[in-house]
């Protein structure tokens, strides 16, 4: 590294990405086919909205859609519960991501999302009130 003359191996695990296009995307973690492979099996929390500021006649308010999706490891497996995925499209993609990354870090687990209180009204309080698991995904389901 430059400073300290302590090298420091990088680490590459949970990296945020951004695409900035019309709808923007953001990425952090693991596919779903991949977690399901490394971790054997996911479960997967996934919701489509239209965020809030966005239901007042904003004049764009049917263009305007957002998905999210979240991934972690199910009960009965090693790591259980700790977010391995969390990939976005849609506004602000970009801006969530570096967030959530930080968190994925630090080793977030589902209950940890679940647990932090949402900023109202925004869309990126949606990662903390995704409640219902859309399904469960094993490794011998998962394609690539």
């Amino acid at each position: 590294t430059m400073f300290g003359d302590e090298p420091t191996k990088p680490d590459h695990e949970n990296v945020p990405s951004a695409v900035f296009s019309q709808p923007p995307i953001g990425s952090c973690g693991l596919t779903e086919a991949e977690a399901a492979s490394r971790y054997g099996s996911v479960d997967v929390y996934l919701t489509t909205f239209k965020p809030m500021k966005h239901t007042m006649p904003t004049g764009r308010g049917d263009e305007e859609k957002i998905l999210m999706k979240l991934i972690a490891v199910s009960e009965g497996k090693e790591a259980a519960g700790r977010v391995v995925g969390c990939h976005m499209v849609g506004s602000d993609a970009a801006e969530m991501m570096q967030g959530i990354a930080i968190a994925m870090k630090a080793g977030a687990t589902k209950a940890t999302f679940d647990a932090t209180v949402g900023i109202h009204p925004s869309a990126a309080e949606e990662w903390c009130t995704m409640r219902t698991k859309t399904r469960t995904t094993a490794a011998k389901n998962a394609a690539l």
